[in-house]
């Protein structure tokens, strides 16, 4: 089996993982305890540890087949905009894959932290950082978004309800933007902010 097929079979897998993990992000809009209600059922499945391993194990192929695969791209006379689509956004969700798996596991194992709602939305909610965090979730999953909508461009053939597969991958990249912002604005509390304490607050002391 050849990297290309490796890297589609790990997308697989990492897509279904970042859909429901998106969906639990999503549930914020609802409140902070739907959303960690939320997170608690679907941890049952996802920190189980073969599973676990298994997230893991694809996300990092992902990072690893995905440059090689970039550096293919690199190599073409000729690029669509698809193409240009799919390897900013490659290389991006590559960045930000690497830095949230170290983030996650250096939050449970090195400072014994639980690494829910309020982990992931701490760096959005403090100053300075929310300067960086912002723009860094944002685009993570923008480019989340972006990378499916690449790959459907390429893939897809048939036209649906008049929409071509250009057209149909345009939505998605509109859908991404919004779904993007409304997180940021959801897990900032409307820009109101949500208050970090605790052991987590101590990692955002400002200055360092």
């Amino acid at each position: 089996m050849n990297t290309r097929k490796f890297h589609y079979y790990s997308g697989v897998v990492l897509t279904i993982f970042i859909g429901f993990h998106l969906l639990n992000h999503c549930m914020i809009l609802f409140g902070v305890e739907k959303h960690l209600e939320i997170m608690e059922l679907f941890r049952k499945v996802y920190r189980f540890i073969v599973v676990e391993i298994l997230i893991v194990i694809a996300a990092l192929f992902q990072v690893y087949s995905g440059i090689q695969l970039i550096r293919q791209v690199r190599k073409r006379t000729e690029t669509t905009f698809f193409d240009k689509v799919q390897y900013y956004s490659g290389l991006y969700l590559a960045f930000f894959l690497l830095f949230h798996l170290v983030a996650v596991f250096s939050g449970r194992m090195l400072f014994h932290l639980d690494t829910n709602t309020y982990f992931g939305i701490a760096g959005l909610n403090t100053f300075p950082y929310f300067f960086m965090f912002i723009p860094y979730y944002f685009l993570a999953v923008f480019s989340f978004f972006a990378h499916i909508a690449a790959i459907h461009a390429k893939k897809m053939k048939s036209t649906v309800m008049g929409f071509s597969p250009a057209l149909q991958a345009k939505i998605i990249l509109v859908k991404g933007f919004v779904i993007a912002c409304l997180l940021m604005l959801a897990l900032t509390n409307w820009g109101h902010g949500f208050e970090i304490i605790g052991k987590i607050k101590e990692l955002y002391k400002w200055p360092l």
